[in-house]
Order: structure tokens, then C-alpha cells, then sequence
């Protein structure tokens, strides 16, 4: 896997995903981050595509393979700056409509964006996005971490991008695209998911409707993608962590 230049993830007729994959200095001091593209019949839409000293990477690995002109969509699927800091520069330089849950389009202007007519605010409950032929479905994720956060759905690919859901942070210089060894790896997501995720019922939720939907692939905005049957065990995993409200009352003895 090419870790600088993108990398395809699925590929079918006029379907792709590709993860942009990293700086050469992945380990850099800023927190590891994960970008990907989904394109439909020549058009495209970025997930997360990250903060303001990544962009000319990521501008440089999607022209690799679309036109910024065919961005038609850029999905943030929560405020934090690591997702969404470079939005004012990304709107710059593609026509994309941007969309974000409602509650977060009085933050973004502290990243410079003025103009807000080409934001689609979404709701509580999510919904589609259409690409192309597909429909991608928002997953609700809130309180994982964010307050109005969700992971998207590629039906096409059957690849579950899942935001900050599923995250590891690597030992400096350690990083790797795909986990191989799970029980190895939770060691690295451990720590992260007890403090940041909000509840084990928003973890709950989020599980009774990932569980409905046909995953070949996890794909996080930090850390490392999940393949195959690492999908179910990552479920697994999560449902039975004690974190957010619940794992410091349980620290706590409450």
C-alpha cells in the first residue's frame, strides 16, 4: 500500500474509494489523521479532508484522480479542526457544497469561511447524500465524540467511514493503514474510546444501526481501517468498553 500517494480501497465500473494516505512525516507532532474519496461517474466527494497544514498534500493526492472541479460534496463529520479547519481553502478551489450538522455552521467561520451559502446543514437524523448514482447514508454517531457527529455510508463499496469511532493513536513512528493483529490493536483504541466517547448508550445506538448495514471495511478518520471479519470483532469490542460518563463513574465506584 502506497501511504503517500493514495490508495484505491474498491473499485467497480464507475465506483472508487481511495484513502489519501499520509504525509512521508506521518509523526510529525500533529495528531494522525485519515482522509478518503469517494467517486461516482466522474464526480466526487471528500470525507473529512482535514486542517489547513495538510491541504496541499491532499490537494496534490485527489488530483491524482479527479479534476477539483468534479468535488462536487465535501462531508465533515463533526467541527473538530483536524476534520474541518481547512474548509475556507477547500472551498476556494472546488465548487463543492459543504455539508455539516446545523449546530456547527456558527463555528466554522472561525476557520475563515464568510460566505455560507454553499453549506447544507444537516439534521439530527441524518439522511442521504447522493453521489452520482448512490446514496450515501449519514449514520447518527453524536456523542461519539461530538455532539452532532455522524459516520457515512458507502452501500456501493460497503465501506463504513465512522469518524472518530474507531481511533488509535500509534506510538510515534509506528503507524500502519490496516490492522492485522485486533487484540494488538486494542491497546491502541483503548484509552481514547473510554475518554472520548460519550456514553456506552450513544455507543449502544450507534451499534444497533451499524449492525443492520452490510460493512466490508471500517474506515476511521484516525488510526488504522478494519477488513472483514475485524469488523464484527471491532463491534464487539465497543459494545462491551465502559466509556465516557459511564467508565469514570465506574472508576469512581458510583
Amino acid at each position: 500500500m502506497d501511504t503517500t500517494r493514495g490508495y484505491v480501497l474498491f473499485e467497480e465500473d464507475d465506483h472508487k474509494v481511495i484513502w489519501l494516505g499520509w504525509d512521508e512525516d506521518v509523526s510529525s507532532g500533529a495528531i494522525q489523521t485519515n482522509q478518503y474519496l469517494i467517486v461516482n461517474s466522474g464526480k466526487g466527494i471528500l470525507l473529512d479532508p482535514g486542517g489547513v497544514h495538510l491541504f496541499s498534500r491532499v490537494v496534490s493526492v485527489v488530483s491524482r484522480f479527479i479534476s477539483l472541479d468534479d468535488v462536487e460534496s465535501i462531508f465533515f463529520s463533526h467541527q473538530d479542526p483536524d476534520v474541518s479547519s481547512g474548509i475556507a481553502l477547500w472551498l476556494g478551489v472546488t465548487n463543492a457544497q459543504v455539508y455539516i450538522h446545523d449546530i456547527w455552521r456558527r463555528f466554522v467561520p472561525h476557520f475563515g469561511l464568510v460566505d455560507q451559502s454553499r453549506i447544507t446543514p444537516l439534521n439530527d437524523d441524518g439522511g442521504t447524500i447522493a453521489l452520482g448514482s448512490v446514496s450515501l447514508q449519514l449514520v447518527p454517531a453524536h456523542f461519539l465524540h461530538s455532539a452532532a457527529n455522524f459516520s457515512l455510508y458507502d452501500p456501493r463499496s460497503r465501506i463504513l467511514f465512522s469518524g472518530d469511532i474507531g481511533t488509535a493513536v500509534f506510538p510515534e513512528g509506528k503507524e500502519y493503514p490496516e490492522v492485522d493483529d485486533f487484540d494488538t490493536h486494542t491497546r491502541l483504541m483503548k484509552s481514547f474510546h473510554q475518554r472520548a466517547m460519550g456514553s456506552n448508550r450513544a455507543a449502544a445506538r450507534w451499534l444497533e444501526t451499524c449492525s443492520r448495514l452490510d460493512v466490508s471495511i471500517l474506515a476511521p478518520q484516525h488510526g488504522a481501517m478494519m477488513r472483514g471479519e475485524l469488523v464484527k470483532k471491532f463491534y464487539d469490542w465497543f459494545g462491551n468498553l465502559n466509556c465516557g460518563i459511564d467508565f469514570f463513574q465506574s472508576r469512581a465506584g458510583v
